[in-house]
């Protein structure tokens, strides 16, 4: 059974699961989906064409789903879709997408906003991550699972965030993050790999020490440009799936350089 709160406004035209709770000054627009358990706290607004997975709770002051602040949109109906069992906390802002990125904002399952963190449009954003208190992404950025970004961050449009990466506080990141990877700094640099976070989600020894020595061999040794680096630790590491993800990712087509430390041969 839902419960709706006598001060809540919500579109005769907006779908609702089983067992939604929405709190007191709630609104609800007419193309809003919202999912089996999911509850509104208090004060949350949920606009334009935005679906809402199973037990994920907003809480005050939370926008979703209000237009892009692109200037290039001109009201294409556009969407925003999020997961299951995500924690939207105060003052998020999450905004739907627009043509120029496949018209769709897309979040997963199990992650964590923190207070005043912002999502733009196009963004993809994977699961179990966690964006700390005023993270804000630039549009079309895509975050892999498990990532974490640092409170008071930015991260510029279309950056890609590897999974399991992690960025620093009040770090400007214009550049692709590489999985399992620790970046930092006012204009964020390459610094190391993201041990802490692989040890508490219980990467092997084994595994923590091939990305070890993947990492040196790609960002500490500076007798060959990095293309060749990379291909000769493709080779070498052809059968660790962990560290051919890392690989793979800075194979892969961007339309942004990759984040590398202060100094290193490109």
């Amino acid at each position: 059974m839902n419960q709706i709160h006598p001060t809540a406004l919500i579109d005769s035209k907006a779908q609702l699961g089983k067992n939604v709770t929405i709190g007191p000054f709630c609104c609800v627009g007419s193309d809003v989906v919202l999912g089996d358990g999911v509850t509104l706290v208090s004060h949350v607004t949920i606009a334009g064409r935005t679906q809402v997975g199973a037990e994920t709770i907003f809480y005050p002051f939370a926008s979703i789903g209000h237009l892009p602040q692109d200037l290039k949109y001109h009201g294409e109906p556009s969407e925003l879709i999020i997961g299951e069992k995500n924690k939207i906390r105060e003052y998020v802002t999450l905004q739907p997408g627009t043509t120029s990125g496949g018209m769709v904002t897309k979040i997963g399952d199990n992650n964590l906003f923190m207070v005043a963190s912002h999502v733009a449009h196009d963004c993809q954003i994977g699961n179990h991550v966690i964006m700390a208190n005023g993270a804000t992404l630039g549009g079309h950025v895509h975050i892999e699972d498990y990532a974490i970004i640092g409170g008071l961050s930015a991260v510029h449009q279309f950056v890609r965030i590897g999974t399991h990466a992690i960025i620093g506080g009040m770090s400007g990141v214009e550049h692709d993050v590489i999985p399992y990877g620790n970046v930092k700094g006012e204009r964020a640099r390459l610094s190391g790999l993201n041990l802490v976070g692989l040890k508490r989600r219980g990467f092997s020894s084994a595994t923590i020490q091939a990305l070890r020595g993947a990492y040196q061999e790609l960002f500490e040794t500076a007798s060959d440009p990095l293309a060749n680096r990379v291909e000769a630790a493709a080779e070498k590491y052809a059968q660790n799936g962990d560290v051919m993800q890392l690989i793979d990712f800075i194979k892969s087509e961007s339309s942004r350089p990759l984040c590398l430390p202060s100094s290193i041969v490109v």
